[in-house]
């Protein structure tokens, strides 16, 4: 009994011939040349690749629309605000427009990803007191005990939610512009000095007393 015989038989629906998964793993494709071809793997065989943990998460503050006047009429676009993080002591922030909203956001996070920081952390906290303007905006950060929690607006919130900072005491004093907020904070996170390098004390210098000569007779 020949070999073909010997091999089940697949019949689809439409009454053609269908090869079984033995027979095809046996047989090798040709190209029009005639060269051999490497089979492609089957689908159910395929290994869904192992996505890697992505180092920075962002976070999109604000989407505007804006518009400009022009010859034909009114251009609308979208601005919008995205900040970048890792969770520690690295973050950015960066505004962008676009025709539409998926490429404003990812035009900001773009630049955001080339503008980052790094500044300095006490523990879970920042360094020291900072009140920052930037134009119209005034923010005001100040440390807080363990336990305290960040209390703080919503961009300023956004902002510091992305780094290593989980006490934290804010306040807005200035204007209400989300853009001009979100470089203040920057800013002061960017004005952060280590306690071992303030210059708040004066060591004291011992002022030795003039020396006389003794009179001789």
């Amino acid at each position: 009994m020949p070999e073909s015989e010997k091999q089940p038989k697949v019949i689809n629906k439409s009454g053609t011939l269908k090869m079984t998964d033995e027979v095809a793993n046996t047989r090798q494709q040709r190209d029009i040349g005639g060269r051999k071809m490497d089979r492609r793997n089957n689908r159910r065989d395929r290994v869904k690749a192992e996505v890697a943990p992505k180092e920075f998460d962002d976070v999109t503050i604000a989407i505007d629309r804006v518009s400009r006047t022009v010859a034909g009429g009114r251009r609308m676009r979208f601005k919008a605000l995205v900040a970048l993080g890792n969770h520690k002591n690295k973050v950015g922030v960066a505004v962008a427009k676009g025709n539409d909203v998926t490429t404003a956001v990812q035009k900001a996070t773009a630049k955001a990803k080339k503008n980052m920081i790094t500044f300095n952390l006490d523990g879970e906290t920042i360094c020291h007191e900072v009140e920052v303007k930037v134009t119209g905006a005034d923010v005001l950060l100040k440390p807080a005990a363990p336990g305290t929690g960040i209390i703080a607006g919503g961009v300023v919130r956004s902002i510091i939610g992305l780094t290593g900072v989980k006490n934290l005491i804010s306040k807005s004093l200035g204007s209400t512009n989300k853009v001009n907020i979100a470089y203040a904070v920057i800013e002061g996170l960017k004005q952060q000095t280590p306690r071992s390098e303030w210059n708040t004390t004066k060591k004291a210098t011992k002022k030795e007393a003039p020396k006389t000569k003794k009179e001789t007779k």
